[in-house]
């Protein structure tokens, strides 16, 4: 019950109302308002002077902030407000961009003319860094009252993957980093193929143990998800088996080192096989050893039409 009937009574006391059938009593909380705008209403209590002018500013204040809240600029406005009051961003100091430019990390944290250090959300800048390409973490940290510090952990180019018409910079573990569009890459090692840059790093580990073979090479290709060939800085093909690589490349560093195979004019040698090595000749080379077995073959006739 949010009411209580007292003695009857043909007057009105404090907090209550007289009526026919008695008197109202109100519950509590609201017997300190009614009492005040019955003074009120009796003369006995007069308003502040400029209350109504507060009242209509304090109204106007209410629907201004409501109608920022309603179109989605409470932020703006906010930011506004504290780079006003001497918070806004002047300065932004960034350290361990190696591959990545300030203005990438500029446009990523998203700043503004009116931007603020209190404004700023420091877990989403860090967040919209991370997308960049090279960067592996980063830390992202106020100093007030108008500085941001950025640091940056950048990824590290192992080597270069082609897949298709597309290069690709790949970390160690065989991540893409980013799309190949700087000449001053070229110095890292090429891998090609499908499924080549997730075994890169441990097949250029096993090869160099022949560092002078390591050093010609111009390109690792992967055949089919299961071995690799070796293209030479001379367009010599090395075909590798797929299991014991120890093998083949001792015979090929012996060929090399005994009969200096790799400088001859030869278009491949194929190590595949255990019982034998394969080589095969240039297209020139192929045609200077026909035209040498046929002019050996020709010598040999004349030679016994002389017997």
């Amino acid at each position: 019950m949010f009411a209580l009937k007292g003695n009857r009574n043909n007057g009105a006391g404090e907090g209550g109302f007289a009526g026919s059938a008695g008197r109202v009593v109100l519950p509590w909380p609201m017997r300190r308002a009614v009492r005040a705008l019955a003074a009120l209403a009796s003369g006995r209590v007069t308003l502040p002077r400029y209350c109504g002018t507060v009242a209509l500013v304090s109204f106007f204040a209410a629907t201004g902030v409501y109608g920022m809240v309603l179109g989605g600029h409470t932020a703006n406005t906010a930011e506004a407000v504290t780079s006003a009051a001497g918070f806004g961003l002047n300065n932004v100091k960034v350290s361990g961009n190696l591959q990545t430019s300030e203005i990438d990390i500029l446009q990523q944290l998203g700043l503004s003319g009116s931007s603020s250090t209190l404004g700023l959300s420091v877990s989403e800048a860090r967040s919209r860094l991370l997308g960049l390409p090279w960067v592996r973490d980063a830390e992202v940290r106020k100093v007030y009252p108008d500085t941001i510090e950025v640091k940056l952990d950048e990824r590290t180019a192992f080597a270069i993957w082609q897949h298709g018409s597309d290069l690709s910079l790949i970390e160690e573990n065989g991540s893409v980093i980013a799309p190949l569009h700087d000449s001053k890459f070229s110095v890292l090692p090429l891998f090609v193929g499908q499924d080549a840059e997730t075994d890169a790093a441990e097949f250029e580990r096993q090869i160099s143990n022949w560092p002078e073979i390591k050093s010609r090479v111009k390109a690792f290709i992967r055949v089919s998800s299961r071995r690799w060939d070796l293209k030479l800085d001379n367009g010599v093909l090395i075909k590798l088996p797929e299991d014991n690589l120890a093998r083949a490349m001792h015979v090929l560093s012996t060929l090399e080192d005994d009969q200096q195979l790799l400088e001859r004019d030869i278009a491949a040698v194929d190590l595949r096989l255990e019982d034998r090595t394969t080589i095969e000749l240039t297209p020139d080379a192929a045609e200077r050893r026909t035209k040498a077995v046929a002019e050996r073959a020709k010598m040999l006739k004349n030679a016994e039409r002389n017997i």
